[in-house]
């Protein structure tokens, strides 16, 4: 009987615009819908606000007052009434699908008469054709694919049909390095990226004049609703970057903008995370993976070295149930541990690159003890959030004339966007259980150069367990192990006697 009833009640979407979707029922049935798109979110019971009990820890994607729920969820909504076997109605037409085949896509390319020494690979091919098609997708894409280039020519295809573009990246480095990648791919065509794309960021004007604008959500999250109306279509390069209070405001100011292409390196595992992405750009549509693309000889092969530094007992039994801020404040101005890892970027062969997590604490100390111990003529950079976007960039050029540099950075500067194919080995100084954080500082080191064949990734974990406890960056170590299995990286593991 129940399944019976169940075929005749009726759950019905209709488009409210381009960034959310009513979708309504019986209130019974709203009330499972709300259960539905509810998630408890990770590390919430440790905010201020979740003390305070001024929030629950949860998400909610579905507005039950409102009926409101993001477009690009809509698959789920079906995938909630198949389960229950509810019959869904659509009272609007979505967005109309295109039917660019892989040839169509392969010629529209040979059109744009790009410089030979570019390659076109087949999956590159295929996601331009999902986001023409799709008009609205989620492209995950690791670092290396290729992800600019088939930005740049979704891009070129919008403006031949008269769409005015913006390109939202985190960083400015990334805005520049987009820039200098549209450049290349233009080359040999006689399109002008000067012409048609311009970059907005502190010290440039806000004024939008050419076709394309090429920002950082940072730059535009505080314009009005009515700035936005000028934009046809919108890319988010590295969308995983995005705080999620800005990209929600930034994207729920284009509710009249259809096309909508995210780009992504990888995704971490919480459920929400890739939901709000979904919501905000559209389904996610997986282009390769890391292994497919060094199996293919497309990035550099990988060798993991774990590097577990064991403590002495005595140290540990100080260190026993520490909390996590307290032992990342010891092991960061632990002089032996620092000394190792000085040694190990001084003894390694290549451009190394050395990350940390805190500037002052720990990112100052080590290119201290580094710049001590190297000749003079090895050349040896700092870079973090006060660095200039110029500076960065120079450091970039200059390290890839260098055989033997080290750069010593922090994650949120080097870990996404900077492309040094130059870099042979990586260092994790500082212990980190973000998978985004981890794969994206991975991918600063495969890709390929010359006479480079692999990277060198060597991960610093501490062991201060005592008895039955394990201290917090060891869990953050079998966290990152994890990840390494997922993604079928080679891994070592050594342990180290420290004091």
């Amino acid at each position: 009987m129940e399944e019976i009833f169940s075929r005749y009640v009726m759950v019905t979407i209709e488009k409210l615009d381009d960034v959310y979707v009513r979708v309504f029922s019986d209130p019974s049935i709203e009330q499972e819908l709300a259960d539905f798109f509810t998630y408890e979110y990770p590390g919430a019971r440790f905010t201020p606000q979740y003390k305070a009990r001024l929030w629950d820890g949860k998400v909610r994607l579905y507005d039950q007052v409102r009926k409101t729920l993001y477009l690009g969820l809509v698959s789920y909504v079906q995938e909630f009434c198949e389960r229950n076997n509810y019959q869904l109605n659509w009272t609007t037409d979505f967005l109309p699908k295109g039917a660019f085949t892989h040839e169509d896509v392969e010629e529209y390319i040979r059109s744009l008469n790009l410089p030979t020494k570019i390659e076109i690979r087949d999956y590159q091919v295929d996601a331009i054709a999902k986001a023409l098609n799709e008009e609205r997708t989620l492209l995950l894409s690791p670092t290396g694919s290729g992800k600019s280039f088939i930005i740049y020519s979704i891009m070129r295809k919008f403006l031949d049909h008269g769409l005015k573009c913006v390109l939202i990246v985190p960083t400015t480095s990334l805005v520049e390095q987009m820039y200098s990648d549209f450049e290349d791919y233009s080359s040999e065509n006689g399109w002008s990226v000067k012409s048609h794309c311009q970059k907005l960021y502190s010290g440039f004007p806000k004024e939008f004049t050419k076709q394309v604008l090429i920002t950082t959500w940072q730059s535009i999250y505080l314009q009005p609703k009515s700035w936005f109306k000028q934009f046809d279509a919108i890319f988010g390069d590295e969308a995983h970057q995005f705080k999620a209070k800005s990209l929600t405001t930034i994207m729920e100011k284009l509710d009249t903008i259809g096309y909508r292409v995210g780009t992504t390196g990888t995704l971490d595992n919480k459920k929400i995370h890739r939901l709000v992405l979904e919501g905000i750009f559209g389904p996610v549509h997986k282009v390769t993976s890391t292994r497919q693309l060094m199996n293919s000889g497309r990035l550099s092969d990988l060798n993991i070295t774990c590097i577990v530094l064991k403590y002495s007992e005595v140290i540990r039994k100080e260190r026993n149930k520490n909390t996590y801020q307290e032992e990342m404040d010891w092991l960061v101005s632990h002089y032996p541990r620092n000394k190792f890892i000085r040694n190990l970027a001084v003894n390694s062969k290549g451009n190394t690159l050395v990350l940390f997590q805190y500037v002052e604490k720990h990112g100052k100390v080590l290119y201290d003890l580094i710049q001590k111990k190297v000749h003079e003529d090895r050349k040896i950079f700092f870079v973090y959030g006060g660095t200039e976007t110029s500076d960065r960039e120079a450091i970039r050029h200059i390290t890839e004339g260098e055989n033997d540099a080290i750069i010593i950075a922090s994650f949120g500067t080097f870990s996404t966007g900077i492309n040094i194919p130059s870099i042979e080995n990586v260092i994790f100084a500082s212990p980190s259980k973000s998978k985004i954080r981890n794969l994206q500082s991975i991918g600063r080191g495969l890709r390929l150069k010359d006479g480079k064949t692999t990277c060198n990734l060597f991960d610093i974990a501490d062991d201060l367990h005592w008895k039955s406890w394990k201290n917090h960056t060891l869990n953050h170590a079998a966290e990152r192990y994890k990840t390494y299995a997922e993604e079928e990286f080679k891994v070592k593991i050594v342990e180290v006697e420290i004091c």
